[in-house]
């Protein structure tokens, strides 16, 4: 049997195996603490007040990275053309489309331009309502546009594979803003949407977590070591002057 598997090591063992597990849960916890705490800050955002969509973006402006999720109100009228159906968009569990119409935007000192509003979510664009027509007043979240690069299967039919700018501008005759708004509570029939982007986390949010994690593991590391290194003098064969020397 190896010397290091000796009855008279087996409680050092049981300390150290201890001592590492306990380590290790302690650092798994301290990490599951610093995420859950960026997930409440990316979750944050969209729960503020709405406030007008041009106090936030204007109709040229690029998207402002750190109003992902920023829930925003808007005015307008619906265009008549421009609505699509984006597929490959889940709800609980459920594969399914948004139904996204055009809103014009009236709103003082706006030039004319238009937005797309994601008014809900389908399992099947055949029994999904009418496209929406006259004035609205939307209520809902930003989002910035998608570009994941799916090729449309059939540019000639009204699914699309991602709510991409490039892809609605040819579909009107208005400007696009670089965004679009994600009803927040479904219009007509249709239920909400999900949100594709919640708002990124600041990179020190629970910081505190994240390094009390690496100094639980660095003390499992050193525990370790501590253990090795206790092994090692305990099963090492005494070398012949050694025995020589002693009384």
């Amino acid at each position: 049997m190896p010397a290091a598997l000796a009855p008279r090591l087996w409680a050092g063992h049981l300390v150290a195996l201890a001592a590492v597990v306990v380590a290790g849960m302690l650092g798994l916890w301290q990490f599951d603490a610093w995420q859950e705490r960026r997930d409440a800050q990316a979750q944050d955002l969209t729960q503020v007040e709405p406030v007008a969509l041009e106090s936030v973006l204007g109709p040229d402006d690029p998207f402002p990275g750190d109003r992902v999720g920023q829930p925003v109100t808007v005015g307008g009228t619906w265009l008549g053309a421009g609505t699509v159906f984006v597929s490959g968009r889940e709800r609980d569990g459920v594969d399914g489309y948004w139904m996204t119409s055009i809103l014009s935007v009236q709103a003082e000192g706006v030039p004319d331009a238009a937005i797309p509003v994601v008014l809900g979510w389908t399992a099947d664009p055949a029994a999904a309502p009418p496209t929406p027509t006259g004035s609205a007043q939307v209520t809902g979240y930003l989002q910035p546009p998608e570009g994941t690069g799916d090729v449309d299967a059939d540019p000639n039919d009204d699914v699309v594979p991602q709510l991409r700018t490039a892809d609605l501008i040819q579909l009107i005759d208005e400007d696009l803003y670089g965004a679009y708004v994600v009803d927040r509570a479904g219009i007509g029939s249709l239920p909400a949407a999900d949100l594709a982007a919640l708002p990124e986390p600041s990179r020190f949010t629970a910081l505190r977590n994240f390094f009390y994690g690496i100094e639980w593991w660095t003390f499992g590391a050193f525990a370790l070591f501590i253990w090795w290194r206790w092994v090692r003098d305990s099963t090492r064969v005494p070398q012949p002057d050694q025995v020589a020397s002693q009384p």
